[in-house]
């Protein structure tokens, strides 16, 4: 604590860091230019759900600083088990050599995931577990000899991370439109987001609905797909747009019928963000491939565990041809210390029941903003688990959005930075995905801190 406390008396100000920071930095998904007038904030330490900074404001995390921590920053247990592997083995190539983190890792993840995943392949962080992913599915169906299958499907909405493979299967055009020419073409499918039910639909009527028009690209284009990709139960970066488990089940079935694998991006829903660890379990389904990350090391290092069956590991194994082997590798790929990590948090979901509590907390942030779902300006909440979204529009009665120009979003943002929340929205959607270290009280300030920014937001 005392080393703690240094970082925030030694002198330093906010205002010295962030100057720092711009004369050097440039940060991801930022128009840089916007700092001239809302300053970059410099944090000196976390604990818990809250974030501090060098002149002693706080900020809680409601976004587990995009979705990564899961027990609150500086947990003591994760850190204590990074420090005991630093001093035995820092990093080893995984590749003709192995460590006892990266196998004692894959067997626990083989272990809780949907049954039938039973091989384990590394990566760096989300989007290149994606990469994999899509590589993956390919190269297997081209050892089979199916040639053809060389397309993938995905989403409307959808969003899967930033390197150019994620990119191509995204559905995002603030992220997609600018690299449009450097991207392959991939097949769209309808979302089965439940916000777009027409009126008298429920959820699993608009699962079935979006499940038809799948099935018809799938009759059509069937020979030529390698693999649909998902994120299972909750779109996340296109505004938490939710879909009912039924969608899963129908695609996992239409997956089979007509030869093409099911990617699950389990990289922001996995891990007790949905109310169960992994989302997928809520249809019952096991996916051909599953990507794990975010959550993976509860927030500390940068790691992707790509989850397959047997059956497509089996397609690489080969005696003598060396380009049926998967080729793809990462330096860092399985590092001691980031599964050092990993083990630490799977061990938190094994000490107690994080699930359980999950659930109650759950109820707890639903019950604290319920009444902004009469509000003028509110279109709808939604919520899964841990995940709730507000949804702010201009005409509530026709849905009619603000122009994403007016930056409602952002002046919810900004409202919070000034009444300790950290709450980056997704363009006039406000979301919460936190910490599972939340209080009630904590709960309650963050509902009152959203209230009132978004009273001030549509004003």
């Amino acid at each position: 604590m005392a080393a703690e406390t240094a970082a925030v008396t030694d002198g330093s100000r906010n205002t010295d860091w962030s100057r720092r920071d711009l004369d050097v930095l440039w940060h991801p998904c930022t128009q840089m230019k916007d700092h001239e007038r809302l300053p970059v904030i410099p944090i000196a330490r976390g604990q818990g759900p809250w974030l501090y900074d060098f002149d002693g404001r706080r900020y809680l995390d409601a976004v587990s600083s995009w979705w990564v921590n899961l027990f609150g920053h500086a947990n003591p247990y994760i850190g204590a088990r990074i420090k005991q592997q630093l001093d035995t083995l820092e990093h080893v190539l995984l590749a003709g050599f192995t460590h006892q983190p990266v196998i004692e890792l894959s067997e626990r993840l083989v272990k809780i995931t949907p049954p039938g995943l039973s091989r384990v392949f590394y990566a760096d962080n989300g989007s290149s577990g994606i990469e994999v992913a899509l590589k993956m599915s390919y190269h297997a169906w081209r050892n089979q000899g199916a040639t053809r299958k060389t397309r993938f499907v995905a989403l409307e909405h959808s969003y899967h991370g930033e390197t150019l493979g994620a990119l191509s299967v995204g559905d995002v055009s603030l992220f997609k439109a600018t690299y449009q020419p450097l991207l392959m073409e991939v097949m769209k499918a309808p979302s089965p987001d439940c916000s777009a039910r027409l009126p008298g639909e429920s959820c699993a009527d608009v699962a079935r609905r979006a499940a038809a028009g799948m099935e018809a690209l799938l009759t059509e284009h069937h020979e030529e797909i390698s693999a649909v990709i998902i994120e299972p139960l909750v779109q996340c970066a296109s505004g938490m747009r939710m879909h009912d488990p039924l969608y899963l089940r129908l695609l996992r079935g239409l997956c089979d019928r007509f030869n093409v694998h099911l990617i699950a991006d389990e990289i922001a829903v996995g891990f007790g963000r949905t109310g169960t660890l992994f989302a997928s379990e809520q249809a019952g389904i096991t996916p051909d491939f599953m990507i794990l990350s975010k959550g993976l090391t509860g927030g500390f290092l940068p790691l992707a565990a790509v989850l397959t069956t047997d059956a497509i590991y089996r397609v690489f194994y080969d005696d003598y041809d060396k380009l049926s082997a998967f080729l793809h590798s990462h330096s860092y790929t399985g590092n001691p210390l980031a599964c050092a990590a990993a083990l630490a948090t799977l061990d938190l979901f094994e000490q107690s029941d994080v699930i359980g509590a999950n659930r109650r907390l759950a109820r707890t942030m639903g019950e604290a903003v319920a009444d902004l779902a009469d509000h003028p300006h509110v279109a709808e909440i939604r919520q899964t688990g841990m995940i709730l979204a507000i949804e702010m529009v201009r005409d509530k009665a026709r849905r009619e959005a603000y122009p994403w120009q007016e930056r409602r979003g952002l002046r919810v943002f900004e409202y919070g930075l000034r009444h300790e929340a950290l709450l980056r929205p997704l363009g006039n959607v406000v979301y919460w995905m936190p910490p599972y270290v939340l209080s009630e009280d904590d709960i309650a300030q963050l509902a009152d801190v959203t209230r009132a920014g978004i009273e001030e937001a549509v004003k």
